[in-house]
C-alpha cells in the first residue's frame, strides 16, 4: 500500500503506467476501486492510498466500491468475500 501523501505526481503517474499501482482506496472508509472511479476522484489526498492488486487490497481489510465495482461490491455485501 501507497500512501498518497507520501509520492509525488511523477513518481506516481510512473508506477501507473508501468502496471505498479491498479487500484486505488480511501484509507479512512477502508474501500478500494479503481484508478478512474468518480467517488476516488473526489477524495483527498491525504486519504488516498494505492494497491498493486484486489489481493492486497483485501488483504488489509479494504471492501470493494460499490460505485465502481458494483458486481464484487454485491459478492461482499451478501457475504460472499
Amino acid at each position: 500500500m501507497i500512501k498518497h501523501i507520501k509520492i509525488d505526481d511523477s513518481k506516481l503517474h510512473q508506477k501507473i503506467k508501468q502496471k505498479e499501482i491498479a487500484y486505488g482506496g480511501n484509507h479512512n472508509l477502508k474501500i478500494y476501486g479503481t484508478l478512474n472511479c468518480k467517488s476516488g476522484k473526489r477524495m483527498k489526498k491525504k486519504n488516498r492510498v494505492f494497491f498493486t492488486s484486489i489481493e492486497q487490497a483485501k488483504k488489509l481489510g479494504y471492501r470493494p466500491c460499490g460505485q465502481c465495482m458494483k458486481a464484487e461490491y454485491k459478492l461482499w455485501k451478501n457475504g460472499f468475500i
